[in-house]
């Protein structure tokens, strides 16, 4: 184990699911399995305890579900990081899930090597949805009612200028910071800076969520649903 090791907590009402992931995760030489949960309400009681940084956390429990303990678990002074694990590529729970603070999710049949990727990364603090992924979940939440959600989502942007709502687009487009930099020919030190300033000013809590308000908002549907840019 090494000095640094990433402190995880593994979340599932299925044992053998948990045991299934503690065999995969816990061989890692970078991976704390500080605890295991079988609901929500276990969940949050143990991230009080063991003070994980990412939580893997199964979205369809009883009693407390994967849900209702990420809001609460995103909501702590001491916030770990969520990855959901889920069966779906996209479905409503799991966009609420997005929206409640979770930095990206894991389908339960991903390859071991890359629910440890997704481990890693979002401990380093990079979102685990690929433009792919990105895309389908714009396109489900195209599904979902607009209304005032597009709303508040247009009052919210507003408060970002030119450059921030280009770099806004991006991050809603599924971009790494090295794209985004090549597209807006600015440095990649210059689209951390503002997407740390965006977050702030959105009071967002990763890029995930603002690539939701993004979508929510209409900016990824071309300038004629736009402002005019």
């Amino acid at each position: 184990m090494t000095a640094t090791a990433i402190r995880l907590l593994l979340v599932d009402d299925d044992p053998l699911v948990r045991a299934g992931l503690s065999l995969m995760l816990g061989g890692a030489a970078d991976i704390e399995i500080v605890g295991e949960a079988g609901d929500g309400g276990e969940a949050e009681a143990l991230a009080a305890r063991t003070r994980p940084d990412v939580v893997l956390m199964d979205i369809r429990m009883p009693a407390v579900d994967g849900l209702t303990a990420t809001e609460r678990l995103r909501a702590r002074p001491d916030a770990p990081q969520v990855v959901v694990l889920t069966t779906f590529h996209a479905d409503e729970q799991v966009l609420r899930a997005l929206r409640a603070g979770a930095a990206g999710f894991v389908l339960k049949d991903t390859p071991p090597a890359e629910i440890l990727d997704a481990v890693r990364r979002v401990a380093a603090g990079d979102p685990v949805l690929s433009p792919t992924v990105t895309r389908q979940l714009m396109a489900h939440a195209a599904g979902t009612p607009a209304g005032t959600r597009r709303s508040r989502a247009r009052e919210r942007v507003a408060a970002l200028n030119e450059r921030e709502r280009e770099v806004a687009v991006a991050v809603g487009r599924g971009l790494a910071n090295a794209d985004i930099a090549a597209a807006l020919y600015m440095s990649v030190a210059t689209v951390k800076t503002h997407v740390s300033r965006i977050l702030a000013k959105l009071d967002l809590d990763n890029r995930v969520q603002l690539a939701l308000l993004a979508h929510d908002a209409g900016l990824l549907e071309g300038t004629e649903d736009g402002d005019g840019h």
